[in-house]
């Protein structure tokens, strides 16, 4: 795996792990009591809040680079927006951020939503525009070199069966359910390989890729590009692989991306372009899904499930949690 030197991450290091699992069961704590309400702004609302005000009282001089849109569409975490105690004298992160991954599943009891958190030092993750970005990704024990997003869907497949040493037909695919993807969904049919339809959370789609359990050997099709940094970051963590294209609907979108000092629109991000240098990753269960138990609340009690990595030590860590009373937590 390619990772970061640990001694290279002294910024990092002072923002501890189990900050970041605060900030995200924060937010994920904040959003469960919107479960199942069909209000998406609501519970959106309410694990944004959350999320920074938790970050706010963490010692560090924060920018978030991936957020949920711009400064005129506060009261959102917005890309640029500082955050951290530490303005100014602290270490210097950049953050990437999705308070609510599925505010649709969460307004509607679904499986699978997340609070996501990711953070690296200055400078090393992909400030990508809020737009669509066309994904391919698999988990870790694979050649690099593996997938190539400029070759159909097909050959990725047969690329990545042979890696694993089976046939295309023994191959499962991640893919959002959405219009978009129905070509898709047909090439792969067409190889007899499995599909695991989800209706949102890519994320989670990505990350399930890095999860023996789950059975999911490759993630295909387009979603938003600041998930695919937030998924860049999981995956560099494990050693698995991703590359991202984004794709444009309009001129305004085009407009944004060259604002953001994207000239080459037809670029193909590879996981080092979007992601480098060391990362920690965090994310919390909202509803219960393949990935992690959902918040639960039972006799006085609110429990949580975490997880977390981080690059330069490739760890992945499960933190379940009991929390009593605000500000009494116990992690088990």
């Amino acid at each position: 795996m390619n990772r970061a030197d640990p001694a290279s991450s002294s910024a990092l290091d002072r923002v501890l792990v189990l900050e970041m699992v605060r900030v995200t069961e924060a937010a994920a704590i904040a959003a469960s009591k919107l479960i199942g309400r069909g209000d998406e702004k609501a519970a959106d609302h309410a694990a944004v809040e959350a999320m920074r005000a938790a970050l706010n009282e963490l010692p560090m001089d924060g920018t978030v680079v991936i957020g949920e849109g711009e400064r005129d569409e506060a009261p959102m975490l917005y890309i640029g927006e500082k955050v951290g105690s530490a303005q100014g004298s602290g270490p210097g992160i950049d953050i990437a951020l999705d308070p609510l991954e599925g505010t649709t599943i969460t307004a509607h009891g679904g499986p699978n939503a997340l609070a996501v958190l990711a953070i690296a030092d200055r400078g090393c993750l992909l400030n990508a525009p809020d737009t669509y970005m066309q994904k391919l990704a698999i988990g870790p024990g694979y050649p690099e070199g593996t997938i190539d997003l400029n070759r159909s869907a097909t050959e990725n497949l047969q690329a990545i069966a042979k890696a694993k040493g089976v046939e295309a037909n023994e191959i499962i695919a991640c893919v959002l359910d959405r219009p978009r993807h129905a070509e898709l969904i047909a090439e792969l049919r067409a190889l007899g390989c499995g599909i695991k339809l989800i209706t949102d959370g890519d994320v989670a789609g990505v990350i399930a890729t890095a999860d023996p359990d789950t059975g999911i050997d490759v993630y295909m099709g387009s979603g938003g590009a600041p998930e695919g940094v937030l998924a860049a970051a999981a995956l560099r963590c494990v050693g698995g692989q991703i590359q991202g294209k984004l794709l444009f609907r309009n001129d305004d979108e085009v407009a944004r991306a060259r604002r953001w000092g994207i000239d080459d629109l037809d670029r193909v991000y590879t996981i080092e372009d979007m992601a480098k240098g060391d990362c920690i990753f965090a994310a919390t269960g909202v509803t219960d899904g393949s990935l992690l138990k959902g918040v639960h609340r039972s006799k006085g009690r609110v429990t949580t499930e975490t997880i977390v990595m981080r690059a330069s030590s490739g760890t992945v860590r499960r933190v379940s949690t009991e929390h009593y009373k605000l500000g009494t937590q116990r992690s088990l």
